[in-house]
């Protein structure tokens, strides 16, 4: 199996690692120099968990905005901010883990991608109004503090 990041000829094997390198090519004024990772603490390590602590607090925010916006659209304001604020941890830790499989690498994006079309063609399968109800009574347990999901 294909080893994941920089191999030992260091040459980039992974989408993140080709797109780093231009990344860091595109905006170095000075390539030839190691630069020190910018930040508030001398200590690169700190500065590199102060960096990810960001990063992922701005995309937890904007997709609970997303989700509470889409919802919010056809269930109601209150509702949507209770449904996605109520998830279990077996759902949050489930999405995370399926999209971590999902940006590992192109077979773990075509494995997802193929699961979710095929849970798409079956709601479609389903008839349009048991299907909405299933989804509907899905929301109702996530949205309740107390529900199981």
């Amino acid at each position: 199996m294909a080893k994941l990041g920089l191999t030992d000829e260091e040459k980039p094997n992974h989408l993140t690692d080709a797109v780093g390198k231009k990344l860091e090519r595109a905006t170095d004024d000075l390539p030839g120099q190691d630069d020190p990772v910018p930040g508030p603490s001398p200590n690169p390590a700190t500065n590199l968990i102060i960096h990810d602590i960001m990063l992922r607090s701005a995309g937890r925010l904007s997709r609970m905005a997303v989700e509470k916006a889409v919802l919010g659209r056809q269930y109601g304001q209150q509702f949507a901010k209770d449904a996605v604020e109520n998830r279990s941890l077996v759902h949050t830790l489930a999405a995370y883990g399926v999209t971590k499989v999902a940006t590992k690498s192109v077979p773990g994006a075509l494995l997802v991608g193929t699961g979710l079309v095929l849970k798409v063609l079956f709601d479609r399968s389903q008839s349009r109004r048991k299907s909405r109800r299933r989804g509907n009574r899905t929301l109702q347990r996530q949205a309740d503090p107390d529900g199981e999901i």
